[in-house]
């Protein structure tokens, strides 16, 4: 984690600042566009360590029923139990499990996500785009990254046969992440 103006100014713990930071996700319709979409209400911890990056460790939860498409009653179906089912899992929640350094700013990250009460592991590259000082005092970590899962393992099977064949929505989503922390 190299773009520090000095060497363990990284080093710290950090909360996500979710009115700047994106997590979200595309996933194909009707098997010719992409629909995205995001999640609003997120909170994580993270704590750093510049000199060990495998030292490092997140906890990042996310409420179900914020999820955003744009379009009311496609949200309203991903909360409803065909998807989220919101009432009985309220939370996402990843938890880093490994952070291994692939070179430059580019890291491979593993953890645990788990959704609908299904636990599997996931791997993705994350870049951490810089650290900045802010007007209002505040040290803020960028981080970028992104990783394909398939939505059946973790128990989100709904899905309508389209006449044209194939199906209404892919399997395949693509999950999307823009972080600004904050050091606390």
């Amino acid at each position: 984690m190299s773009r520090s103006s000095q060497p363990g100014e990284l080093t710290g713990d950090y909360i996500i600042d979710p009115a700047h930071s994106r997590l979200g996700f595309v996933a194909r319709h009707a098997m010719v566009t992409k629909v995205r979409g995001q999640f609003s209400d997120v909170e994580g911890h993270i704590h750093l360590d510049e000199a060990s990056p495998r030292d490092s460790t997140a906890t990042v939860r996310i409420k179900t029923a914020s999820i955003d498409t744009a379009q009311q009653q496609r949200d309203d179906h991903l909360r409803s139990a065909d998807f989220f089912d919101v009432e009985t899992y309220p939370e996402i929640v990843f938890r880093i499990t490994a952070i291994e350094p692939k070179g430059g700013d580019l890291y491979a990250v593993s953890g645990e996500l788990t959704i609908r009460d299904v636990a599997k592991p996931i791997t993705f590259d994350l870049e951490f785009t810089g650290l900045a000082h802010d007007p209002m005092g505040n040290t803020r970590a960028g981080f970028e990254g992104s990783t394909q899962i398939n939505r059946k393992d973790w128990a989100l099977t709904w899905n309508a046969a389209m006449e044209s064949g194939g199906f209404l929505v892919s399997e395949k989503v693509t999950l999307e992440l823009d972080i600004s922390a904050i050091k606390q």
